[in-house]
């Protein structure tokens, strides 16, 4: 069950919930436009926790904010916020215990790989849904948690960026294409696929079983 929280300073509103016996916590970033509430992101979580993953939608943006277009599209802020709230994380009993990774859809993927790519917390595996990673720049060079992109087969733009970017990685990676997926991954049983993709990805490096 998802428990309401809020993320300091600036108390962003979130939703956590950690399965009995859970080894990893999923912070999940959102795209422009969206918020904790996301449909999709919401989805994606629930199947996580299925397999026994915390997880924590948060808005990385104040209500103010999100109104303004300059703000939605600041990767550097968007990381900053994510950055906060993996510091509550390490913080929070539920949750300090855990090991993290990070969910990040469309310009929440970049700020995700900029986020891990600090280095203030060792983070154990990111997975892009739709994502800009390019949109990261020169930190992508410095990501050392295990990435994997999902792009949909039909978005033939982003599909190229994710290659590009997937290039300038330097850790453990892997690009995954969903046959006819457009952006939003909206096709029947396409965001099924991204759930088995990032399921996997996230249990192998985030238990302790998925590393024997």
């Amino acid at each position: 069950m998802q428990q309401s929280i809020r993320i300091p300073p600036l108390d962003l509103e979130g939703l956590l919930a950690v399965p009995k016996g859970a080894e990893g916590l999923v912070l999940f970033a959102h795209g422009s436009g969206s918020s904790r509430l996301s449909p999709r992101n919401n989805y994606v979580a629930e199947a996580l926790r299925e397999a026994g993953l915390g997880t924590l939608l948060f808005d990385l943006l104040t209500p103010t904010e999100a109104d303004d277009r300059r703000k939605v599209f600041d990767i550097a802020l968007l990381a900053e916020r994510l950055i906060q709230a993996t510091q509550w994380a390490t913080e929070n009993p539920q949750t300090r215990a855990l090991r993290l990774g990070y969910f990040g859809a469309s310009t929440g993927a970049a700020a995700a790989l900029a986020a891990a790519a600090t280095g203030e917390t060792d983070i154990g595996a990111v997975v892009s849904r739709g994502g800009r990673p390019d949109l990261a720049g020169q930190a992508l060079a410095q990501v050392r948690a295990p990435t994997l992109l999902i792009v949909g087969g039909l978005d033939t733009q982003v599909i190229e960026l994710n290659r590009e970017a997937l290039a300038e990685l330097r850790c453990e990676k892997k690009l995954e294409i969903v046959p006819g997926a457009t952006h939003l991954f909206e096709e029947p049983g396409t965001l099924d696929s991204v759930i088995e993709l990032a399921r996997a990805w996230f249990v192998s490096h985030l238990s302790a079983a998925g590393e024997e």
